[in-house]
């Protein structure tokens, strides 16, 4: 029944709206309403920072250290280089002394 509903029977619709609320009544109305959707909005906006501020986090931070790939050695297992000795060394080709 509603799909049948075409541009004349919404102007009469409106009109019947103009003559029971008349013509200064309506953008009250309409500013009323407007506020009103305004509102509403601005409190589940609200309600939805709330929940979110409340919302434990969806993940828990990673504690256990990653695996290296078996083909690699964790960086802590490498090994130093060895230090450089104060003493000098001969160098091959360089004469004694």
């Amino acid at each position: 029944m509603l799909n049948s509903i075409g541009p004349m029977e919404i102007l009469v619709i409106f009109l019947l709206i103009l003559l029971l609320f008349g013509a200064k009544r309506i953008p009250e109305m309409a500013q009323g309403m407007g506020k009103g959707i305004k509102e509403f909005k601005k409190a589940m906006r609200d309600v939805q920072q709330e929940v979110d501020v409340s919302a434990p986090p969806t993940h828990s931070p990673n504690t256990i250290a990653p695996t290296p790939p078996a083909n690699q050695v964790p960086h802590q297992a490498q090994a130093a280089p060895a230090p450089v000795s104060a003493e000098k060394k001969e160098q091959p080709g360089a004469p004694a002394t």
